[in-house]
């Protein structure tokens, strides 16, 4: 398993006139902490472009739990429980600084060879360094 953490406030344009985050931001929360996480390898995703590989989503279920809201730091997670073969699923949740469950979800990314547009299995590259970091 793989898991990864990362922290940072809810910023003003984030939240509606009540104070509360919208619902859309909780999506980019789980990107930033993906890709900060990718990013701990050493093979961040514009190191993967430049290697033609890049990773779309496939698809995304989420569950809201309670609100975050301006003024909250919040700690959003990602966890890597398999190794992928054609595709990368990520558990991730998003909590507020009092350990409130905000929202938590799936991720499903698919391996995409940018040069031609096809669908590939996980790069052996980018499968070597997850497994670096399989605890």
């Amino acid at each position: 398993m793989i898991y990864y953490e990362t922290t940072f406030p809810v910023r003003y344009y984030e939240a509606d006139p009540m104070g509360i985050v919208h619902h859309s931001n909780y999506i980019r929360y789980f990107e930033c902490a993906r890709d900060e996480m990718i990013a701990s390898w050493g093979y961040g995703v514009e190191k993967c472009a430049a290697d033609g590989i890049v990773f779309p989503v496939v698809s995304i279920e989420m569950r809201f739990r309670a609100s975050a809201k301006i003024g909250d730091t919040l700690r959003v997670s990602a966890q890597i429980d398999s190794m992928p073969l054609a595709k990368l699923t990520v558990k991730q949740a998003v909590y507020n600084q009092d350990g409130v469950l905000c929202a938590e979800g799936t991720v499903v990314l698919g391996f995409i060879d940018s040069r031609s547009g096809k669908l590939i299995p996980c790069p052996e590259k980018f499968r070597a360094l997850m497994e670096q970091y399989d605890k």
